[in-house]
């Protein structure tokens, strides 16, 4: 009957016959699937289109390029019936039905013995959706579906048991629409979580009251140092069992001391995972329509921590040799010493009136720009009352924005 419900059931088709009639746009969309499931594929047809052309070159699957006979299912464990031969669609189906092989149908779903449903995977996880008649209606709950497992918007906790350990995660400049769909789902799963301030801070309210939340600044240092008592934290709630994510501002090697903890916790036998994340570096420039490279203004970017100042004699940056350069200079932890920076740039060669870009608190909501040139930003950046977090951009994709703007006016 038309309206009988569909009984679920996945299929284990590693090593399985699988015969498709047809190798037409339907049997595109369907062949992956059933390469990935390990099938044994049979493609009966007398023509395919390229792709699937190219699966049978490639020995993924077998084609023989001919119209269905009678016998073709012989062995099959499953059928796929898509062809644009009606009369032949008609009688494969006949043959499943008298070989007791599930047929799925493209052109008459009612005379299938089987429907294919609206699938998709996340994380081992396969959700496959059946609502009758309405195959978009399908793909609409699949997509809602699999988006909430990916960003941790649909909480489906695991009930058995996982492996503890660490993941350094990247959350992006800040915004925490720009985390990456896996260090969200990780966010989601953790017990406990070990946060930097330049983290996606509106992220953490969303976290299960379970979750043990700790500000990484405000771990006791006691003798130890600071990065050296964060990985210790890492460490001990890891071999404690616990699921423990180090959420960290950028992506976690940008600057991040990510592969100091990182080593730290291979040395101590913890399994760590790395979720690389958005840089700020690109990104807080992108979101104030500043390219760091743009076609015919610049083909290279440079990206320097300026938490050391240029005359400092711990400075491993070699700044006469950035003067020199023609593309775009990016730089991270530099609002205290711009001056400084700038100073030792203009003498070491680079024009003195190149533009400058300050973004404070870049995809947030305080986020602001101010502009400047080489000579002016020190004062510009005192009299604006800059301060951190800010990314600096030096060179002339600064203006590319303003320039296109005045084009269209």
């Amino acid at each position: 009957m038309p309206d009988t419900p569909a009984y679920p059931v996945g299929l284990r088709l590693s090593g399985r016959r699988v015969v498709v009639v047809g190798g037409g746009t339907v049997a595109q969309r369907r062949l992956p699937a059933l390469v990935a499931a390990g099938a044994d594929i049979l493609l009966i047809a007398p023509s395919a289109t390229p792709s699937v052309e190219a699966m049978a070159e490639a020995g993924e699957i077998q084609w023989e390029r001919r119209g269905y006979q009678d016998g073709d299912l012989d062995g099959a464990w499953y059928a796929l019936i898509a062809s644009s031969d009606l009369e032949a669609n008609a009688a494969a189906s006949d043959e499943a039905e008298r070989r007791r092989v599930w047929c799925v149908r493209s052109d008459d779903a009612e005379a299938a013995t089987a429907w294919t449903p609206a699938t998709g995977r996340s994380e081992g996880v396969t959700v496959a959706v059946l609502t009758g008649r309405d195959p978009r209606r399908s793909a609409a709950v699949r997509d809602a579906v699999v988006e909430g497992l990916r960003d941790g918007s649909l909480v489906a906790p695991q009930h058995r048991a996982r492996t503890a350990g660490v993941a350094l995660v990247g959350g992006g400049p800040g915004d925490p629409d720009l985390i990456t769909v896996r260090g969200r789902r990780l966010l989601a799963e953790a017990d406990v979580v070990i946060a930097d301030r330049l983290g996606p801070r509106d992220l953490l309210d969303e976290l299960p009251p379970h979750v043990e939340v700790i500000d990484a600044a405000k771990i006791p240092y006691g003798r130890a140092m600071a990065q050296e008592a964060i990985n210790n934290a890492l460490i001990e709630h890891a071999k404690a069992g616990k699921s423990v994510v180090r959420l960290k501002g950028g992506d976690p090697f940008v600057f991040g001391r990510g592969m100091e903890e990182a080593e730290a916790l291979a040395e101590a036998g913890v399994p760590v995972t790395v979720v690389p994340g958005i840089s700020s570096s690109i990104s807080v420039p992108g979101a104030v329509g500043i390219p760091v490279t743009h076609r015919g203004v610049a083909h290279e970017f440079t990206v320097v921590s300026g938490h050391v100042a240029p005359d400092d004699e711990r400075s491993l940056v070699d700044w006469a040799a950035l003067a020199k350069l023609r593309g775009t200079l990016v730089l991270l932890m530099a609002v205290e010493r711009i001056g400084a920076i700038a100073e030792a740039l203009v003498a070491h060669g680079r024009d003195a009136e190149t533009p400058v870009a300050i973004v404070q608190e870049g995809t947030m909501a305080a986020q602001r720009r101010v502009d400047a040139t080489l000579a002016t930003v020190a004062e510009t950046a005192t009299a604006e009352g800059v301060r951190p977090p800010a990314v600096i951009v030096i060179g002339d994709v600064v203006n590319v924005a303003s320039a296109t703007r005045r084009s269209h006016a």
